[in-house]
């Protein structure tokens, strides 16, 4: 065999090739409802978390853009791709976040990846939670910065690992989530803070799921804490609250405007569609002017997590829309996520790999468009499952 042969004979993901390919997802209509393996379900396992896909701003919004402006730029942001859209939503990002610049990238991924890359080199420390996403660990390592974990959501760790870094703290730089995407916890950001600024160094956000789910105007968690001011960078995704694809990041503290040559994922990428573009800009100008959305998405939370808490199962931490159903054995688990999905509910299934603890999980995400049917159906599927154990 040769290197590729030897490397994908190598590769054994649980649950076999289906786990590899994904689930084949057909929307019908709406945001919550679809069909999976020709079953029709409702869909719990999207991340939509406001609902937005099917909004009749978002799409009459991309639909007048593709018709104007074709259906792709063929260029990266330095280039040929930098359409009026992607310089309006830059301006509405950084207005809505009250910050000096805004940056937007074709995915929340290269986002984080491009902005951690560029702001770190070999001369930088980097503290990243342990439970960081995938993209801050591949950022870091193409940064080249020195890079260390530090315990999940323990302020005092971090704070005696950047003791450890003596003066070299005040060119470190540390990344923490707003709500975490396995079981969706938050950090404890006022901590944080407190303890990056006792040190010197900086303070990078990621609000890829807590964009548009928290805070007062939907800011996110730095918003909802009150230390917006003491962060240096937020970045964050459109592919959840907003219902489309991209990423951006957003300073009140600094000019990011320099980073654009240097963030390889910007400056080496083709930017988004400008249909993508003026759906974001529409979805944003919808949570702006309806919190109601919020509400309803945190009671539909409320309302999963406390019934599946009352039916015995072992949940995360707190209440937010990522509910995340443990399940200690791998083959239980499979069996579990087929279970749901023969009662008409989909979840994601998390492997041992992608779970932040020696268990598996049944990841339950939670929409404000999730009617009250739809959730009477996801808490009864559960309801089943539990039973069909005993």
């Amino acid at each position: 065999m040769n290197l590729v042969e030897r490397r994908i004979a190598a590769e054994r993901l649980p649950w076999g090739e289906a786990n590899v390919l994904g689930i084949t997802v057909e929307v019908d209509g709406t945001p919550t409802r679809g069909i999976v393996n020709g079953r029709a379900v409702v869909l719990a396992g999207t991340n939509n978390y406001l609902g937005l896909t099917f909004h009749p701003d978002c799409v009459r919004a991309s639909a007048e853009a593709v018709a104007r402006y074709g259906t792709g730029t063929t260029g990266s942001r330095l280039a040929s791709g930098t359409y009026p859209d992607h310089a309006a939503l830059e301006r509405e990002l950084a207005e809505f976040y009250g910050a000096r610049s805004a940056m937007v990238f074709t995915t929340g991924y290269q986002a984080n990846v491009g902005i951690i890359s560029a702001l770190a080199d070999r001369d930088t420390v980097l503290l990243l939670d342990a439970q960081s996403h995938a993209s801050i660990y591949d950022g870091a390592s193409l940064s080249g910065a020195t890079t260390y974990r530090f315990k999940h959501n323990d302020a005092a760790d971090l704070d005696k690992k950047l003791k450890r870094l003596g003066a070299a703290a005040g060119n470190a730089l540390v990344i923490v989530e707003g709500i975490y995407s396995m079981l969706g916890d938050t950090a404890p950001l006022a901590e944080i803070c407190a303890v990056v600024t006792r040190h010197g160094a900086a303070l990078l956000v990621d609000e890829a799921h807590s964009f548009g789910v928290l805070g007062a105007t939907g800011r996110g968690l730095a918003e909802q804490a009150g230390v917006e001011d003491q962060v240096d960078v937020i970045v964050g995704t459109f592919s959840k609250s907003l219902g489309c694809v991209g990423g951006y990041a957003v300073s009140r503290r600094h000019d990011l405007a320099m980073l654009r040559g240097v963030a390889r994922s910007y400056a080496f990428s083709a930017s988004s569609s400008p249909s993508v573009m003026a759906s974001a800009r529409a979805a944003l100008n919808v949570i702006r002017r309806d919190p109601s959305l919020r509400q309803r998405l945190m009671n539909n939370a409320r309302v999963v997590y406390g019934a599946l808490q009352q039916l015995g199962y072992e949940l995360g931490p707190e209440i937010s829309p990522i509910v995340g159903v443990h399940v200690r054995d791998p083959d239980a688990a499979l069996s579990a996520w087929q279970f749901l999905l023969d009662r008409g509910v989909y979840v994601n299934l998390v492997p041992l790999q992608g779970s932040p603890g020696p268990f598996c999980l049944l990841r339950v995400s939670m929409s404000a468009a999730h009617t009250e049917d739809q959730l009477d159906t996801i808490v009864e599927a559960f309801r089943a499952l539990r039973d069909s154990a005993s």
